[in-house]
C-alpha cells in the first residue's frame, strides 16, 4: 500500500479527528453514522484513525448524516484550500454539483475543482497589471475626412 505524503497524512487525520468529534457531539456511535451515512463502520472506523482518505461523496454522505458543512470536511481533508472558505460558501452550489456527479471519477473532480477555485480566486484578485498603454489610433484613410 502506498504510504501518503505527510500533508495528506496531516489532512487524513485531521478529517478523522474531526469526524470522530462530531459524531460525539452528535451522540451517534460508530455503527449508527456509517448505517446514516451509508458507509461501511470498519471504513468509518478507518477514516476517524486517520488511515484512509475519504471520498468527497463519502465526505458528502458523512456531512448530510451529521448534519454539518460539507465544505468544512473538505477543508479538512485537503480538497478545498481553507483561504477559499468565502468564495466556497458563495460557490457551494458549484462544488456540491461537481461532487455528487457520478458521471466524473475522484480526479477529475480534484481538478475540476481546482480549476474552477484558480479562477474564482483570480477574478477575486484586484488586477495588479498595469493597463497596457495603447498607441494613438490611425487616422481615417477615407478621402476628404482630413
Amino acid at each position: 500500500m502506498a504510504r501518503l505524503s505527510d500533508r495528506a497524512a496531516g489532512a487524513v487525520g485531521s478529517v478523522g479527528e474531526y469526524l470522530a468529534e462530531q459524531r460525539r457531539q452528535a451522540q451517534l456511535s460508530l455503527r449508527q453514522l456509517s448505517d446514516l451515512a451509508g458507509v461501511s463502520n470498519p471504513y468509518l472506523s478507518q477514516i476517524e484513525r486517520g488511515l484512509r482518505k475519504p471520498s468527497a461523496e463519502v465526505l458528502q454522505q458523512l456531512a448530510k448524516a451529521l448534519r454539518i458543512s460539507a465544505e468544512t470536511l473538505y477543508v479538512r481533508a485537503g480538497i478545498l484550500d481553507p483561504d477559499d472558505n468565502e468564495e466556497g460558501r458563495q460557490a457551494s452550489g458549484v462544488v456540491d454539483a461537481v461532487l455528487l456527479d457520478p458521471a466524473l471519477n475522484e480526479r477529475q473532480k480534484r481538478v475540476l475543482l481546482d480549476v474552477y477555485t484558480s479562477f474564482v480566486r483570480e477574478n477575486a484578485a484586484p488586477e495588479e497589471a498595469p493597463a497596457k498603454k495603447t498607441s494613438a489610433r490611425k487616422r481615417s484613410t477615407k478621402p476628404g475626412t482630413d
